[in-house]
């Protein structure tokens, strides 16, 4: 079983909002972009929580509107072994050191964990956030999730409270 390394962070330096996954799925690592696997609710989830339709733009786009939203993506593995995507078949974990998210980026105010998998290993990592800064655990936009859109969507609508609505970002 070969090692799968993970995609480097997106982001502004004025980013206000970091989502972190845990490793990108076998799609997403082919295609080198995050959430590239077509039954992923990412970009939907995200799109309706900040009130934008993301889902149909070009990848491109997507991350012209993330940046001008102030929104970061990272993911708290960078490589691991694992057979297919499944997060319950990640081995020999190694570690994003996303705690230097709090230093590198100071107008970060909220991370997000995309499942309990970002979220368990995420939060071990950050330990207790400085104040000002929000720790949210999301369900996982994955496919292999099977709640419901509805119930998904009400716990991703708390991220747009951490994003500017206007167009410059500010």
């Amino acid at each position: 079983m070969s090692v799968k390394s993970g995609l480097p962070p997106i982001a502004r330096a004025d980013a206000r909002l970091f989502l972190l996954g845990s490793l990108p799925g076998d799609a997403s690592l082919a295609a080198r972009r995050y959430y590239a696997h077509p039954t992923n609710q990412f970009w939907r989830l995200l799109g309706m929580a900040i009130g934008e339709d993301l889902q149909p733009l070009p990848y491109e786009a997507r991350l012209e509107r993330l940046a001008a939203r102030r929104i970061g993506l990272w993911d708290v593995i960078a490589s691991a072994r694992r057979p297919g995507s499944l997060d319950q078949a990640i081995r020999l974990a190694e570690h994003n050191r996303i705690e230097h998210l709090l230093r590198d980026f100071p107008e970060l105010r909220a991370i997000a964990f995309n499942g309990a998998t970002a979220a368990s290993v995420g939060r071990r990592l950050i330990g207790e956030p400085p104040s000002g800064v929000t720790l949210i655990d999301l369900p996982s936009s994955s496919a292999a999730n099977t709640s419901a859109f509805t119930d998904k969507l009400k716990a991703w609508s708390r991220l747009a409270q951490f994003c500017p609505s206007d167009q410059s970002g500010r």
